[in-house]
Formats: C-alpha cells, structure tokens, sequence
C-alpha cells in the first residue's frame, strides 16, 4: 500500500516527477511512485529491478499473450485491473548471464 509523507522524491519509474507517494518495495528499499505512473500502471505491467532500479514497462495485453505458464496466466489475469508495480531481484543490464543460466533450465525442462 502507497504510504503519503511529507517527504517528495523523484518517481522511481518514471524519473521526471517528484512525489511524496511511496512504499518499501523491501526492506530498507523505498520507491516512490507519482499519480502518472499509478495510472499508467492500470494499462501495464512495470518491473522495477531492486538491484540497479532499472524500469521495465510492458503493455499487460502483450504479456499477458506472450505467457505460456497456465498458472502464471491466470494470476495475472485474476490481477487484470489491479495496478502492479513489481519489485525483481535482479535484471538482464544486472546479470546477463544469469538470464542466460535461466533460460538453459527452462529449455531444459521443455526438452524433458
């Protein structure tokens, strides 16, 4: 839930506006979100990466198409008109290998 202070921050999503609506994404991680990006978040899924705080934005129809996962799907989809701004741990910029590793595992299982 979005906390209101007195305190006004630069948004962590879009890095133009200066806010004071903000929440802890994690502990000792803080973000602040200004209303053009709450509203934003109604059209859209937003990844804030919790390692670099680089910003991921995708149109929820895209991703939603995109998802082969049944379980995955219909969480996002039970989600649909809720506005989600995720907190991941790490990103591609952070760890490119890492994805790599990932996507080893998953082609792996899909082989199975």
């Amino acid at each position: 839930m979005l906390d209101v202070n007195n305190k006004v921050e630069q948004c962590s999503v879009c890095k133009n506006e200066y806010t004071s609506n903000h929440t802890e994404a994690m502990s000792g991680v803080t973000i602040y979100v200004c209303e053009k990006c709450l509203e934003s978040a109604k059209h859209n899924f937003i990844w804030i990466c919790m390692n670099c705080g680089k910003v991921y934005i995708r149109p929820k129809s895209l991703v939603l198409k995109r998802i082969d996962n049944f379980e995955l799907k219909r969480a996002y989809l039970l989600c649909e008109d809720i506005q989600i701004i995720q907190g991941i741990d790490m990103c591609i910029e952070c760890d490119p290998q890492g994805i790599m590793n990932y996507m080893k595992v998953v082609k792996t299982e899909a082989e199975c």
